[in-house]
């Protein structure tokens, strides 16, 4: 542990972060009826942007910390320090979500061919730790598909994850399906890792998150689950965006346990703020917070970034089609917000100017 604990600080005293800016008032963004404080602020462009990607579809920031991309077109996952320097990358079909947990394995959906030639989406792991963080050396265990009964349903797709402080995570999945009650395609999946007898961690399937409606168009749904956002060491609560035919695309579920009852209830309620305004989003893909609880949405259809309080409140939301195109991923560390705008080919980032 102690040896873990000496190689991540390694890492992070190693990076360095210098960045040229450029400043540009919020360009407004088609934002429905809330009351959001639009156009009233400045967003402080970092330079250059991170070019050489192919539709990139997700961001992630570690916890070394370096940057993880989804690059979709390109059929692979690259690893870069803070600064933008690229330091490997690992091919994977693909990619559309990443995350990470706590022992540094990277969690990735993507997509397999089988040997008939059919493509299954597909949820892998790489082991970071043990190849020294040199990710194209990474072990690759493939999640899923697993079972005989994973390889008849190529229609199914596995669309976000999120860790939480133990290493359990969650899988999203989407699909057709979603009449049968005992196994919609439209899920939340729960796993953990469990060590046995010899010592192994193993990756074990535990259920379904119970209470979202496969098919519902209001609260506590997973229709249609484009991300899960965890909080990190915060407990359980996570924020889902949602793709499929729902009024409130956005939700926050908050964790309760009690003697009465365990599991997911919303933490904003329907028309109390700007975030839980109906037909608030037309495409949500990806959701990140920062250590203020602040949420951050990007919107592919809207060409657009929000962000709200802890309360739901909107705060600063700007975009565009002359800002973006199509984002579909976001991540915040250090001040400073990463978007993957997916069809202009690149990485841009922003810090908010209330911040510096």
């Amino acid at each position: 542990m102690i040896k873990k604990v000496l190689y991540l600080l390694v890492f992070a005293i190693s990076i360095l972060f210098t960045n040229c800016t450029d400043k540009f008032e919020i360009t407004d963004v088609n934002t429905g009826s809330g009351t959001g404080n639009i156009n009233d602020t400045l967003y402080v462009k970092l330079s250059p942007d991170w070019t050489g990607f192919n539709k990139p579809q997700d961001i992630l920031i570690g916890h070394e910390p370096f940057v993880y991309i989804a690059d979709t077109g390109n059929d692979r996952v690259v690893m870069l320090n803070v600064a933008g320097d690229i330091l490997g990358s690992v091919n994977i079909q693909h990619p559309v979500k990443l995350a990470q947990d706590y022992r540094l394995n990277l969690i990735v959906c993507g997509e397999l061919v089988d040997s008939n030639g059919t493509t299954y989406s597909a949820v892998f792991k790489l082991d970071l730790f043990g190849a020294h963080h040199q990710i194209a050396n990474a072990k690759i265990d493939t999640l899923l598909p697993k079972s005989a009964f994973d390889f008849l349903r190529p229609d199914r797709s596995f669309t976000s994850a999120a860790v939480f402080s133990d290493n359990s995570f969650y899988i999203g999945r989407t699909g057709p399906a979603n009449s049968n009650s005992i196994d919609p395609d439209n899920v939340i999946l729960l796993y953990k890792v469990i060590k046995d007898s010899l010592g192994n961690m193993n990756n074990k399937f535990i259920g379904k998150v119970p209470q979202l409606t496969p098919t519902g168009t209001g609260l506590l749904s997973a229709n249609g689950i484009s991300s899960i956002t965890s909080f990190g060491n915060q407990g359980r609560d996570i924020i889902v965006s949602l793709k499929g035919e729902n009024s409130f695309k956005v939700q926050w579920l908050a964790f309760v346990q009690s003697n009465d009852f365990t599991g997911y209830q919303n933490k904003l309620q329907e028309f109390a703020s700007d975030l839980m305004i109906p037909n608030k989003f037309d495409s949500p893909e990806d959701v990140t917070v920062d250590p203020s609880n602040n949420i951050y949405v990007v919107d592919s259809q809207k060409d657009s970034l929000f962000k709200f309080n802890a309360f739901g409140d909107e705060q600063e939301s700007f975009g565009g089609a002359d800002v973006f195109n199509s984002p579909h991923g976001v991540a915040y560390f250090n001040k400073t917000l990463y978007v993957a705008d997916t069809e202009n080919n690149r990485i841009v980032r922003y810090v908010l100017s209330t911040d510096l």
